[in-house]
């Protein structure tokens, strides 16, 4: 059939031919293989139906769709670097990243927008907070406290969102350059003060050891030299008691002698010899004695030492 010269046949094909092409390519999206660890939001007639977890699902062509689809692995999420100023109006730049994972598919849909930007601005805002009570030096420091303050709001945060923060950290801290030279010179005059120190300790104990090894050296030598002495003394104790025991031992047997028959006599015989030897010394030398007069009568000076001749004493 013809009008006006176009043929309505081929158009009516034509359009049904479309109509049946977008039927199939809306039968096949119906059609959906959900991977592990991922969650589909589907909408009917743009309400929120259902969540198609991991597997196969068949949707109702034309009336359900995929609206949202989320991935429930562990995510990391970076945070640019921001300006932050410490309690001590030093002005740092610190950037980190957060570890964040799905817990409801729903929530993250329709609780908030984008659930990994807002993660980012609270973030920023907690770190620039935290670190706004911690001078220069504590904020390099306390980075466990940043980060924990920062789990700590977004865990509430992420309660409305859907999502749940595992931890965040912080990647660096960078000071400005003038404070960041400041820091090397307080670090290498620590540092200095550490060896000089240790120098110190060392020459401290060096001398220490010195101290005691001259005290030990002195005490060898006194308890040496005290030893050597209580040697000798007890050497001429020994002699001096050896000395005495002779002694004693011939006076005993000089007793027993004089007391013999004819000891008496035999004793002033050689007590005469004696005595004319030491005369005849004294006679030699050039030196003058005088001398009682009782010395030179031999028998008078053996009277008086009890060794009387018995002949004389009977005559």
């Amino acid at each position: 059939m013809n009008i006006n010269g176009i043929d309505t046949d081929m158009i009516v094909m034509v359009i049904w031919g479309a109509i049946f092409a977008i039927f199939v390519v809306k039968l096949f999206q119906s059609i959906r293989l959900v991977p592990t660890k991922s969650a589909y939001i589907v909408e009917r007639l743009g309400k929120y139906h259902s969540t198609l977890d991991a597997g196969f699902h068949a949707l109702v062509p034309f009336i359900d769709k995929v609206a949202y689809i989320h991935d429930l692995k562990e995510e990391t999420i970076d945070v640019p670097p921001q300006e932050c100023f410490s309690s001590d109006e030093v002005n740092v730049e610190v950037d980190g990243v957060i570890y964040i994972s799905v817990t409801d598919p729903v929530k993250a849909s329709y609780g908030i927008t984008d659930y990994r930007y807002a993660a980012i601005q609270l973030a920023q805002t907690t770190t620039r907070s935290v670190i706004g009570t911690l001078d220069l030096d504590r904020t390099f420091e306390e980075r466990d406290i940043i980060s924990a303050k920062v789990v700590e709001v977004l865990d509430e945060a992420g309660a409305m969102w859907g999502i749940r923060v595992h931890r965040y950290e912080i990647k660096n801290i960078t000071p400005p350059e003038t404070v960041k030279n400041a820091m090397e010179m307080q670090v290498n005059a620590e540092r200095e003060r550490r060896a000089l120190l240790a120098k110190s300790e060392g020459d401290k104990q060096s001398k220490i050891n010195r101290s005691e090894g001259v005290m030990a050296e002195t005490i060898n030598l006194s308890e040496g030299e005290m030893q050597r002495r209580i040697n000798e003394a007890e050497g001429k104790a020994e002699e001096i008691l050896t000395l005495a025991k002779a002694t004693a031992e011939s006076i005993e047997k000089l007793a027993v002698v004089i007391s013999a028959e004819g000891g008496q006599s035999a004793l002033r015989m050689q007590l005469g010899e004696q005595y004319m030897k030491q005369l005849d010394g004294l006679s030699k030398s050039d030196s003058r004695i005088v001398l009682p007069g009782n010395m030179v009568n031999f028998e008078y000076w053996l009277d008086s030492i009890g060794l009387k001749d018995d002949k004389t004493s009977n005559s």
